[in-house]
C-alpha cells in the first residue's frame, strides 16, 4: 500500500513539472480570473482556508466541464497553483512556507533548488517561462518599493519577515532571470540546539558565554553558508541585559531579545544613485548613541576601521563577522578591506590595531554533508615578526568529530 501510495505521489510530482500541466494551469488561471471578475470576488479580501476552498470547488466544475483527464489529486494540485499564483508568490509559495527550507535558488524555469539541512536538492516545481520569473520577482520586490527592470536589473532587498532576496536579470544575468531567497528562522537556534547538533561542544558554549560576559571582543569568521549570522545571533543573547547593544546589518537578521536594542540597517542608494546610507555611516552614528557593545552583522567594506576603531575606544563586548577560510586569513582580510577603506598607515600600524580590538576569532564551517561546526577558537596574541601570534583555544577533529582542546592552547 505504501508503495503503490509512493508511486502515485511521485507520478503527480512529473506531471507537475510537465508543460501540459503549465498549459492546464493557464488556461485555469484564465478561467478564474474571468469568473471572479463576473462575480465581483477579491480573494485578496478573503480568508485564505476561503479562498482555497472556491478555488479547488470552482477547479473541480472546471475540469468536469472541460473533461479533463486528470484526476481529483491533480485537480487540488491546479487549484492551489492557480491560488498560489493569484495570491501568493506563485511556485515560490510552498517552498516560503516550508520551515525546512532555508535557501531557495532559482536558475531557470525548470531548475529550482532548496536547501535542506545543509544540502541543496531539486525540487518538483517549476516556473512556465523565464517571463513568469520575472512576474514573480517583481511580485515580491513591488511591496518594497523595489524596481527589477532594465535600468535596475540587480536588487537585494529584506521581505518584512526578515527573509533576503536577491534578484538578477538579463542583461547581467546571460541565461536568464536568477532569483535567490535566503528565509528568516522563525525560530532562532538556541545554544542548547547547537550543541545538540554538534556545532560545538558544552565546553565551548560555557567558555564563549564567559568571554561574553567579560566584555571580549570576537570576530566570527567562515564561507557563506557556513551559519556565521547564526552563530553571532546565538552568542549575543548571552550580552546583559541592562546593556544597551545596537545592531548594524545590510539586511536585519539579528534577533536580540533584550529591552536595550536599537537596530539599524543600511539604505541602498535610490535610483538616482543618491541617498545611500552605508555601515559605515550606521558605525559612526553608533559611537553617538552611548552604546555598550555594537554588533555588525558583517564586516565587509570600509566600515572596517571604524568598527575596530569603537572595539579600541571603550566599546569592550563588541561582535561581529567576517568572510573568511581561516583565522590567519581573516587578518589578511581585515587589512585588504583597510587598503580599500583609504588607510595609509604601515601595515604593522594596522596589525597593532587589529590585535588591540579583537579577543577571539571564532571560525565556523560547514561540510559537504550539511554539518555545521565550529572548526576552531582562537585568541588574538601580540604582534611578532610582522605576523598576529594567534592561540589555538579549541579546535575540530575531523576524523572523530570531536572539539577538542589542545594542551598548547589552554
Amino acid at each position: 500500500m505504501a508503495g503503490t501510495q509512493g508511486a502515485l505521489m511521485s507520478e503527480q510530482h512529473a506531471f507537475r513539472l510537465t508543460d501540459r500541466y503549465q498549459e492546464l494551469k493557464a488556461a485555469l488561471h484564465l478561467h478564474l480570473i474571468r469568473l471572479l471578475e463576473d462575480r465581483d470576488i477579491k480573494l485578496e479580501d478573503r480568508p485564505i482556508a476561503k479562498s482555497r476552498e472556491l478555488v479547488r470547488r470552482e477547479a473541480s466544475e472546471y475540469a468536469r466541464l472541460q473533461r479533463l483527464p486528470i484526476n481529483q489529486l491533480e485537480i487540488v494540485d491546479l487549484a492551489d497553483d492557480v491560488l498560489n499564483e493569484m495570491v501568493g508568490f506563485g511556485p515560490l509559495e510552498p517552498l516560503i512556507a516550508d520551515d525546512d527550507v532555508d535557501d531557495i535558488v532559482v536558475n531557470g524555469p525548470r531548475r529550482v533548488y532548496t536547501e535542506r539541512n545543509g544540502r541543496l536538492v531539486s525540487e518538483s516545481v517549476r516556473f512556465a517561462s523565464n517571463a513568469h520569473i520575472l512576474r514573480v520577482a517583481q511580485r515580491i520586490l513591488a511591496p518594497l518599493g523595489r524596481r527589477l527592470d532594465e535600468s535596475t536589473p540587480m536588487v537585494d532587498a529584506r521581505l518584512p519577515d526578515g527573509s533576503r532576496v536577491n534578484a538578477i536579470i538579463p542583461p547581467l544575468a546571460l541565461d536568464g532571470p536568477c532569483l535567490s531567497i535566503r528565509k528568516f528562522k522563525k525560530h532562532a537556534l538556541t545554544v542548547d540546539e547547537l550543541i545538540a547538533a554538534n556545532t560545538l561542544s558544552p565546553s565551548q558554549a560555557d567558555f564563549l558565554r564567559d568571554q561574553v560576559a567579560s566584555r571580549a571582543n570576537i570576530l566570527v569568521i567562515g564561507g557563506t553558508g557556513s551559519g556565521k549570522t547564526t552563530f553571532l545571533n546565538m552568542i549575543s543573547q548571552w550580552t546583559e541585559a541592562g546593556e544597551r547593544v545596537i545592531t548594524i546589518e545590510d539586511a536585519a537578521e539579528l534577533r536580540l531579545v533584550h529591552e536595550h536594542v536599537v537596530r539599524l540597517e543600511t539604505r541602498p542608494p535610490n535610483l538616482e544613485g543618491e541617498r545611500a546610507v552605508s555601515a559605515r555611516d550606521l558605525v559612526r552614528n553608533a559611537l553617538r548613541m552611548r552604546p555598550d557593545r555594537i554588533i555588525v552583522g558583517e564586516v565587509r567594506g570600509d566600515e572596517v576601521l571604524d568598527m575596530l576603531q569603537a572595539m579600541n575606544t571603550g566599546h569592550d563586548g563588541s561582535m561581529t563577522t567576517l568572510h573568511a577560510n581561516s583565522p590567519r586569513d581573516a587578518i589578511h582580510r581585515l587589512q585588504l578591506l583597510a587598503g580599500f577603506a583609504g588607510f595609509a598607515g604601515q601595515e604593522t600600524t594596522f596589525l597593532h590595531q587589529i590585535a588591540a580590538a579583537l579577543d577571539l576569532i571564532v571560525h565556523v564551517s560547514r561540510h559537504a554533508s550539511g554539518r555545521r561546526r565550529v572548526r576552531s577558537i582562537q585568541r588574538v596574541g601580540e604582534v611578532h615578526g610582522g605576523e598576529i601570534d594567534l592561540g589555538v583555544i579549541y579546535e575540530h577533529d575531523p576524523e572523530t568529530d570531536e572539539h577538542v582542546q589542545p594542551t598548547e592552547g589552554v
